[in-house]
């Protein structure tokens, strides 16, 4: 004997929702059209650093940035490779002895290689 109150209810009487999912379909697409009708420039996005400005194709705008920074970093090798020593700063009176940049050992290991240069080129 089953207890009336623990009963499903019938097939017949469970209520469907058929409200249409479109209308949040319509919502989301009103919502993209006005996106994109507000949507910035390129010129906008350029000014931004959003976008490259460049002219090259997409495809090649990577390889561009790699020759830009390998480039630049080239020039930058070459002004370091031109500094002058500590030792020319001295000389010159940009640096005085106390504002020498070099570790106490570097200094000596330079000394003792230039010490070495002057006995082989004088004996």
């Amino acid at each position: 004997m089953a207890d009336s109150n623990n009963t499903a209810p019938a097939v017949d009487d469970v209520k469907v929702d058929e409200t249409s999912i479109s209308t949040a379909g319509g919502a989301r697409r009103n919502s993209l059209e006005k996106h994109l009708a507000h949507r910035p420039e390129r010129a906008e996005l350029i000014e931004k650093n959003i976008l490259p400005a460049s002219n090259a194709a997409p495809g090649l705008q990577a390889q561009q940035k790699e020759l830009e920074m390998r480039m630049r970093a080239d020039s930058l090798n070459e002004k370091i490779a031109k500094r002058p020593s500590p030792d020319e700063l001295i000389q010159k009176g940009v640096l005085s002895a106390e504002e020498d940049p070099r570790s106490p050992d570097e200094k000596y290991q330079e000394a003792i290689e230039e010490e070495y240069a002057k006995r082989e080129g004088g004996a």
